[in-house]
């Protein structure tokens, strides 16, 4: 039996070209990792946390592919939000349930809007209804438009190797 707690090596380049395949969907999945590398659930675990803190992998996300899902109604809202506000604004949508992602950006010319959510929905009148809500329940008198997903684009996790 293999001790949890060893120390066994790691092959960094065989763990990264796993890595960026995505973790497999299962209960443990970084024991299954390491028993493809001949390893610990624990060196891997413990090698994953040094690529992060050698800025190899700058963090673990989700890819969710919402489309499969029936969420084709998918909306960007972006506001134009006075830069004072902004800060506060952002932390409470971004704490809102049906806000997947919440974000700043510069003001471009041509473009007023600097403050980006996501909401992906089912049906375009039940998103256009959560957008409503945030507006009154957060009091968001401030221009932004909905723009509404057309095209679907492939997503993918990052790429190590």
């Amino acid at each position: 039996m293999i001790d949890p707690h060893s120390h066994n090596e790691v092959n960094e380049q065989q763990l990264r070209q796993i890595l960026q395949e995505g973790l497999p969907l299962v209960a443990r999945p970084y024991q299954h990792i390491a028993q493809q590398l001949s390893t610990t659930e624990h060196a891997v675990i413990e090698k994953i946390a040094e690529l992060k803190q050698r800025g190899l992998i700058k963090r673990f996300g989700l890819v969710l592919h919402h489309h499969e899902l029936g969420y084709t109604a998918n909306c960007m809202v972006v506001w134009n939000i006075p830069d004072q506000n902004i800060e506060q604004i952002a932390q409470q949508l971004s704490q809102e349930p049906p806000v997947t992602l919440c974000y700043q950006r510069p003001r471009r010319a041509n473009w007023p809007f600097n403050l980006f959510c996501m909401i992906h929905g089912k049906e375009r009148a039940q998103v256009q209804a959560q957008i409503e809500a945030l507006i009154k329940k957060h009091r968001l008198d401030y221009p932004y438009e909905l723009l509404f997903s057309t095209r679907q684009f492939k997503q993918r996790g990052a790429r190590y190797v």
